[in-house]
């Protein structure tokens, strides 16, 4: 009659462990409230403030500055002296004549130079056109590409090229934070999934661990045979096994997401933070991609509107081969450069110069590179537009799989516990043995364990989505943005 009293204390204090476990097992935990919560919104911070990659492309502003202040250097005005002396004999008398200008020379984008000055003559000077003597007498001069180089020429296409440098540098930075917040946000529920599944792990090796030291205690009362605790034993290395498991996964999902924490220049380990409940799952999505968010996506991702860039700037080089195809024909008004010039009396100088190149080699060979390039450059754009179609509806496809899932995994999970349920109440009454009961809690681990890695999955969805509809081309609010999301699913 005793050993049946203890038989049965013994039956139910296995089933009162196996009803805290059962108590214990949610897919989200909340039990470490000593740790400060590491949010997806402060890893997003940190990528934007601190992340080397991110800083290095917003150096390209100052390049972009750069090439700007290279460009107008050309058309920048020069302070000229030029003070100029020659012998001449005359009438057998040597003569020494010359001037000294000071002038201020200028260009204008369009192609046009000019300058204006003061000129005072040296020596015995006499030019009627001018009357200089030894006077200061104002100078100025023009030169006018009247066909080739006239408004559209070389320095100019570069000036032009240059002004859009800086848009080019905002559009590399915000390819740049798309593609680290996609990796932040992918990580970090990597991380926080992992940290989810060693703490399942951790209640399992709690609830084993008591459960063995509880049958130990009946088989030297006598209540229990040793192979139950045998069996115990087992089963409690068995899962500590799998919570050394989770601890490196942990280890090797906190190490990657620390290439994404930056502080100042050193790395932020997450070791001593703790991962947050997944949010919850709306039921609202549609079976469709949004056309709307296409369409957006098409005009503010980064990789289109860099095709656009590159596509402009090749117009500006087809342009100037364009030009090249035009008669060079300048004119000019300007003082005479030479000493000699004013023994005979010539004070400016008058001109038109005309050449007519005959095969235009060099430029049908660059017209023929650039609209290659064009052509090239249409075809790329039609690329891009449709790998970001693809791209938005991978992603709603994506949300909607993990949406499916998590849903599949709750019920699954439900069915695992009732299912444990039942089998403790069996082995209560002795109609089966603790083998099938561990059978049944290691279900409702794997069924908890596919909920959380469905969960994680949906967040990545929607990072993906947020990416993919070109969200994150500035540094958001990622709270905000995050909510706008959800809600439209």
């Amino acid at each position: 009659m005793k050993m049946k009293f203890l038989v049965g204390v013994g039956m139910l204090m296995v089933c009162h462990v196996t009803s805290l476990w059962a108590q214990n097992v949610t897919p989200i935990s909340q039990e470490n409230n000593f740790k400060p919560v590491l949010t997806l919104s402060s890893v997003l911070t940190r990528v934007e403030k601190g992340h080397p990659l991110l800083r290095g492309r917003q150096t390209q502003k100052m390049v972009a500055s750069g090439k700007l202040l290279a460009a107008l250097g050309k058309f920048e005005p020069n302070l000229v002296n030029d003070w100029e002396l020659e012998r001449l004999v005359k009438n057998g008398k040597t003569t020494s004549v010359g001037f000294n200008d000071t002038l201020v020379e200028m260009r204008h984008p369009w192609g046009i130079k000019g300058f204006a000055g003061f000129r005072a003559g040296i020596g015995d000077v006499e030019v009627a056109d001018l009357g200089i003597n030894t006077t200061n007498q104002p100078l100025l001069g023009i030169v006018f590409p009247l066909l080739r180089g006239f408004i559209t020429n070389p320095d100019h296409a570069e000036l032009k090229k240059s002004s859009l440098a800086d848009r080019q540098a905002e559009l590399e930075i915000q390819q740049t934070r798309q593609d680290l917040y996609l990796g932040a946000a992918t990580q970090y529920w990597s991380w926080v999934s992992a940290c989810q599944l060693m703490k399942l792990q951790q209640q399992a090796v709690a609830v084993a661990e008591t459960r063995a030291a509880q049958l130990t205690k009946q088989a030297k009362a006598g209540a229990r045979a040793k192979f139950d605790v045998i069996e115990a034993h087992q089963e409690v290395q068995r899962r500590r096994d799998r919570l050394i498991k989770a601890q490196r996964q942990i280890d090797r999902e906190q190490y990657t997401l620390a290439l994404f924490l930056w502080e100042e220049d050193s790395l932020v380990i997450p070791e001593h933070m703790d991962a947050p409940p997944f949010p919850s799952v709306s039921s609202h999505y549609r079976l469709q991609p949004n056309e709307q968010d296409t369409r957006q996506a098409a005009t503010v991702r980064p990789e289109v509107q860099l095709v656009h860039l590159e596509a402009e700037l090749n117009d500006i080089d087809l342009e100037v081969a364009v030009n090249n195809f035009l008669p060079d024909l300048t004119v000019e008004a300007a003082p005479s450069r030479k000493p000699e010039d004013f023994v005979l009396g010539l004070g400016y100088r008058f001109g038109a110069q005309l050449r007519v190149p005959f095969l235009q080699r060099e430029a049908r060979g660059d017209q023929l590179q650039l609209k290659g390039k064009a052509q090239r450059l249409k075809l790329l754009e039609h690329y891009r537009l449709q790998q970001v179609s693809m791209d938005v509806a991978n992603a709603h496809s994506a949300i909607t799989r993990a949406h499916e899932r998590t849903q599949v995994a709750e019920q699954a999970f439900q069915l695992a516990k009732k299912l444990e349920k039942g089998e403790r109440t069996r082995f209560k009454l002795g109609a089966t043995t603790l083998l099938f009961v561990n059978l049944r809690e290691r279900n409702v681990l794997q069924a908890a364990e596919g909920w959380i890695v469905s969960m994680a999955d949906y967040q990545k969805a929607l990072a993906l989505y947020q990416w993919a509809i070109g969200e994150w081309v500035t540094a958001p609010s990622y709270a905000a943005r995050h909510k706008k999301t959800e809600e439209k699913f």
